[in-house]
């Protein structure tokens, strides 16, 4: 009796672990994932005709990720070298700044201690070959130009050049080597006790840069700071919440994410900030975005600083890169970060991206960038800030303390048509040519040059006639006097920029800049601090 009904026993347990079995197999198979795998595997396999599989699975991936946000996107290996370079911070290359100028590689200048610099390319010089391929006049693009200079450190290439006096092409021998790419395009002293430091990007060495700017400007006796974030597009959220520290107290909040499979992550400062003290006004844009808001946003929620310009793009999601076996990457929304006040000032998104991406032609077509009145948030997106109690608001971007709408003072149809056309760069670039020895014995500093130097009548008239030669004119005679300020002043700058660096370039063009203008204006307020209090919504003063 006890053997049958250990047997009975024994067949349950059997038949429970089928049961069980066949469940698990049927979960497995009904897995959406596994489901995937399977059409691809009956495509390739099976379907009549012959298919490249690998990009049968590139299109799978990047239609699934259309699905979900705008930033949550799919690079291919070629995609995912060229986006993460300028964020490492460095690349294996020749070292060299360039242009290209009527189909010829123009040297603007090697970079300073690089190996094109050490085997003496001088700016000015012509690349015409390279390794016996002839790249000047056909029409090659930048991108395939650059990958025939770039290749990994120690390995060598050969080039020809020609430099304007000497006969014949001077061959060189260019050993590549890493090449610093810095995020801070200028950093200077903008009058004897306030700094001007522009960030292009948010890199991996954004920070080590940006202390030892802070620490150079400190020594010349900077004691305020503009901090130009227009245009910045964002990068690494590490190197924002560092940067960020550099202006905060012990222990406040910089930033905090959260999403569904992420718990709540705060990021507070350490209090070994060096500039914690002292007057600090951050400008931004449009195109202000991502790590750039986390720092305008954590300065602005502490009553730190004055944010001066106009609504910035309103990027709040935080993206994983996902590496996978080819090269390839996922960046995928894992979170949405969150300023210290709770705000998420991540604009709204449908399943449209074409409505997503002309959503600043839609401010420009709105008012917006002209009159800040144009403007109107909910009142569900109202926040305060942490010290003063002020109004700020979430959703669709940080909205400035102090507005500046475009400038339409100087731009014209006529200078719009003539920068697209790279008529004003390719005109300096022939100046440059054929006077930078000269110029460069004249100007030893800046200050002398900025001083002294003229862009002259003849000079414009040889534009104006460059420009006829692409079929562009100016239609009337105020039109003409409308863009030649803006045009004098612009080739000044790429002037300065290509006898100099680019901090002499901003030093000169910021000059028409009505944000930093509106800074330093600010600045000038004897009782700056009450500004805040003053300005408890965006104004245009």
């Amino acid at each position: 009796m006890k053997c049958k009904r250990r047997i009975i026993w024994c067949l349950l347990v059997s038949l429970c672990s089928i049961h069980a079995m066949n469940a698990q197999k049927h979960s497995f198979l009904n897995k959406p994932s596994n489901k995937l795998q399977m059409a691809e595997y009956a495509i390739a396999n099976l379907y009549v005709d012959s298919v490249d599989e690998a990009q049968l699975v590139d299109s799978a991936i990047i239609k699934m990720l259309e699905q979900l946000d705008p930033h949550s996107t799919y690079s291919d290996p070629q995609e995912v070298r060229e986006l993460t370079e300028p964020l490492q911070g460095k690349f294996d290359g020749i070292g060299i700044q360039f242009s290209m100028v009527e189909d010829t590689l123009l040297v603007i200048q090697p970079i300073a201690g690089g190996p094109s610099e050490k085997i003496g390319i001088l700016a000015g010089d012509r690349i015409v070959t390279v390794n016996d391929t002839t790249i000047a006049g056909t029409k090659l693009r930048t991108e395939k130009i650059m990958r025939k200079l770039r290749g990994p450190k120690g390995t060598k290439v050969n080039v020809k050049v020609l430099r304007r006096g000497v006969d014949g092409l001077l061959d060189f021998t260019i050993k590549r080597d890493k090449i610093p790419v810095y995020s801070i395009d200028a950093s200077y002293l903008i009058n004897k006790r306030t700094g001007y430091v522009k960030i292009s990007r948010f890199a991996a060495t954004t920070h080590k840069e940006f202390r030892e700017v802070l620490q150079h400007l400190q020594r010349e006796g900077m004691k305020d700071l503009i901090l130009d974030l227009q245009g910045n597009g964002g990068g690494y959220l590490e190197a924002a919440i560092d940067m960020t520290n550099e202006f905060l107290g012990k222990k406040e909040l910089i930033v905090y994410t959260e999403g569904r499979k992420n718990p709540r992550s705060e990021f507070r400062a350490k209090g070994t900030g060096l500039l914690q003290k002292g007057r600090l006004i951050i400008l931004i844009d449009e195109y202000t975005a991502s790590a750039s808001e986390i720092v305008t946003g954590a300065v602005q929620d502490w009553d730190r600083g004055i944010i001066v310009g106009r609504r910035s793009f309103g990027k709040g999601l935080v993206q994983r890169p996902i590496d996978l076996p080819d090269g390839s990457m996922i960046r995928l929304t894992v979170a949405r970060y969150y300023t210290p006040s709770g705000r998420c000032i991540q604009k709204t998104y449908g399943k449209n991206l074409a409505d997503y991406n002309e959503e600043l032609l839609k401010r420009y077509n709105s008012g917006e960038m002209i009159n800040a009145d144009s403007i109107h948030f909910p009142d569900s997106l109202k926040y305060q800030t942490l010290k003063l109690r002020r109004t700020v608001y979430g959703g669709g971007g940080i909205m400035p303390d102090y507005f500046v709408p475009v400038d339409t003072t100087m731009y014209t149809a006529y200078h719009r048509r003539i920068a697209l056309k790279g008529v004003l760069l390719r005109y300096h670039f022939q100046l440059i040519d054929a006077y930078r020895n000269e110029w460069v014995e004249k100007y030893k500093k800046l200050e002398d040059f900025n001083r002294r130097f003229e862009i002259t009548d003849g000079m414009i008239r040889q534009l104006i006639d460059l420009a006829k030669k692409e079929g562009i004119t100016c239609k009337n005679e105020d039109e003409y006097r409308k863009s030649l300020p803006l045009m004098k002043l612009q080739l000044k700058a790429l002037i300065a920029r290509d006898l100099w660096n680019t901090s002499e370039y901003y030093q000169i063009i910021n000059e028409a800049n009505l944000s930093v203008k509106k800074a330093l204006n600010l600045l000038k307020e004897k009782e700056f601090d009450q500004l805040f209090i003053k300005n408890d919504r965006p104004v245009g003063r």
